[in-house]
């Protein structure tokens, strides 16, 4: 069987999705887990568009050793510079250069001709094998691009040096037929195609990214560029677990393998959901929370005689626990280190300590604690592991009604120490403790997004509520998690303030 290379662009395009950003603890996180996924590259940023950004890639290519890792470059100089400073230390260094090749985009973006965009494109893959033998090229927009003018340029940068051709579909404007006749085009057309590994990078706009990334496999491309719970610009990018369980459930359609441990696939979802602030919807295929529900008579009765009937995957294949068992405040140490190992988590002495310490808190407050509710404890204690505190909240008391005018009082404790009090009054017990908040911190900013959701059932049930503030342009976000949901708006606000203060300090 022929192996499909899963390009992983989670901590690049999947962070260009509006409100999505991570910090550079936060990335190398991920990239840890992707690796664990068994990722073969790893897009790790584009070096040229930020410090932050450099310095993620950096990090990530000192620490991160079996995947190839990839730095973005635009057909610049200066950006190919960049990004081959930062994947210094890769053990497998690419550089992932793109220009434009639609006509669209070449008069009006570019405000060039074809054949200065052809030379650009020539010139920098040369520039960027002075840094890297691996070296992948992209023409932007290529769907909607004249195929004879791309033929003529993958040759020409396959003379140049590159190694793989990334075909993108960058707007999602694409149907499956016609992207699989483009790849299949390319192969027909293009002389020295036997050269290279073709790519494919395709978008959701018309929520067909991942058919038509399976139409150019069906093609021939033998390397697909996806994201984790399918996040990026606009709608999104095509989905790395749809892909993944496709080709491993349809092996008899498509003949083809990947080196994915798909036991990591939800664990992996559910860390760039809490990472990124993006939700993953009920109905998501794969990792969604009623992917592997049933709730008609018919369909539980079937599950019952034979899981196969309705199941087309077994749940345990991508990681999801079999069974959801349910923990109170007997539970000892080892009862629930051996539940956090099941469900995919292994923190250190010092982190298991504490997420232990606040299992028994939460045991105090519900009769039983389940999976979500500890996935949830996990979550909170990385929240606050992976972001420089500068303030943490230590006492908060709320006084409102229907006839009362809303105050909360604040106290909250500072990274050198000191603890500051105040008091404000608002239109709601949540804007009285952010006003009292903003008093304290005095850090300028605009609520954007408000979101509360209950981690399980009942009235006893984890709130967890997202936030996003912007602050000089720039989006921030935040969540927390407590049984007492106004006590979680404060622990999410101060969440988003502490990324943005450690963002400026970082800066």
């Amino acid at each position: 069987m022929d192996k499909v290379v899963i390009f992983d662009t989670t901590l690049r395009d999947g962070e260009q999705a509006a409100g999505g950003s991570l910090n550079i603890n936060e990335k190398l996180e991920i990239a840890r887990q992707l690796e664990k996924l068994g990722v073969d590259v790893i897009e790790a940023g584009f070096p040229a568009t930020s410090p932050g950004d450099f310095e993620a890639v950096k990090l990530i290519s000192k620490e991160i050793r079996n995947p190839v890792i990839c730095g973005l470059s635009r057909a610049v100089a200066n950006d190919i510079d960049r990004a081959g400073e930062a994947l210094k230390g890769a053990k497998h260094p690419r550089i992932h250069v793109f220009v434009s090749s639609s006509d669209i985009h070449i008069l009006h973006q570019l405000k060039k001709s074809r054949e200065e965009v052809l030379e650009m494109a020539r010139n920098m893959v040369k520039h960027a094998r002075g840094y890297v033998e691996d070296i992948e090229f992209s023409p932007m927009d290529a769907s909607r691009s004249n195929p004879e003018f791309i033929y003529q340029m993958l040759e020409a940068v396959i003379d140049a040096g590159a190694t793989t051709l990334n075909i993108p579909d960058t707007v999602g404007y694409s149907i499956p037929d016609e992207f699989g006749r483009l790849i299949d085009g390319i192969f027909k057309n293009v002389p020295n195609i036997c050269k290279a590994r073709i790519s494919v990078h395709c978008h959701n706009d018309l929520g067909l990214a991942v058919a038509n990334s399976l139409a150019a496999i069906k093609n021939g491309a033998r390397q697909v560029e996806c994201t984790v719970n399918g996040i990026g610009e606009r709608a999104g990018n095509a989905s790395l677990e749809e892909i993944v369980m496709i080709l491993k459930t349809r092996s008899d359609l498509f003949d083809v393998t990947t080196g994915i441990n798909t036991e990591q696939i939800y664990k992996t979802s559910r860390l760039v959901s809490e990472l990124t602030g993006f939700p993953v919807q009920p109905n998501k295929a794969i990792v969604g929370g009623n992917a592997f529900r049933h709730q008609s008579g018919i369909h539980q009765d079937g599950m019952m005689k034979m899981p196969r009937t309705y199941e087309i995957i077994d749940p345990k294949t991508v990681g999801v626990p079999g069974s959801s068992l349910v923990m109170g405040k007997l539970s000892g140490r080892h009862a629930f280190k051996e539940r956090l190992s099941e469900l995919g988590y292994n923190p250190g002495d010092a982190d298991f300590d504490r997420i232990f310490a606040a299992f028994k808190e939460l045991a105090d407050k519900k009769k039983e604690v389940t999976d979500r509710d500890i996935e949830s404890l996990v979550a909170e204690e990385k929240r606050v592991g992976t972001v420089t505190e500068s303030y943490r909240l230590d006492r908060l008391q709320v006084t409102c009604g229907d006839k009362g005018v809303p105050m909360a009082a604040v106290r909250i404790v500072c990274n050198d120490g000191r603890t500051m009090a105040d008091a404000a009054l608002g239109t709601g017990p949540v804007d009285a403790v952010y006003e009292a908040i903003n008093r304290l911190v005095q850090v300028p900013n605009k609520l954007t997004e408000f979101t509360v959701k209950s981690v399980t059932e009942g009235i006893d049930a984890i709130g967890e509520v997202l936030i996003r503030i912007e602050s000089n342009g720039i989006t921030y976000t935040g969540r927390g998690a407590d049984t007492d949901i106004i006590v979680a708006s404060a622990k999410a606000y101060l969440n988003a303030l502490n990324r943005l203060l450690s963002s400026r300090i970082m800066s």
